[in-house]
């Protein structure tokens, strides 16, 4: 299983009580599917750099976890279809070592 981080942009047209739903949503996928999670951050509504489908806020939240890629490929499947979520983006971090530092 490789480390992964997923950043996830939610619509401000929701509460915040259903934006952190959609999260927690996305925190399930991840366990059912059997993903790791090692670490979660919830930023709440934000102000986004450049408007998004019209609007210029947004909800975000990032997932630190370990997965295989089957796993990722079903988690971001089913985000690509949640009216929700208007953006994600998953990468891997780079993992240093004391050669690399």
């Amino acid at each position: 299983m490789r480390r992964y981080e997923i950043m996830l942009l939610i619509t401000d047209t929701i509460e915040e009580d259903a934006a952190t739903a959609v999260f927690e949503k996305a925190k399930k996928i991840l366990a059912d599917q059997g993903g790791e999670l090692l670490d979660e951050a919830w930023w709440g509504r934000r102000k986004l750099a450049y408007e998004v489908l019209k609007r210029d806020h947004g909800f975000y939240g990032i997932l630190d976890f370990h997965a295989s890629t089957e796993v990722v490929t079903e988690l971001e499947r089913q985000l690509k279809i949640s009216d929700d979520v208007v953006r994600f983006k998953t990468v891997r971090p780079e993992v240093r070592t004391r050669s690399n530092a």
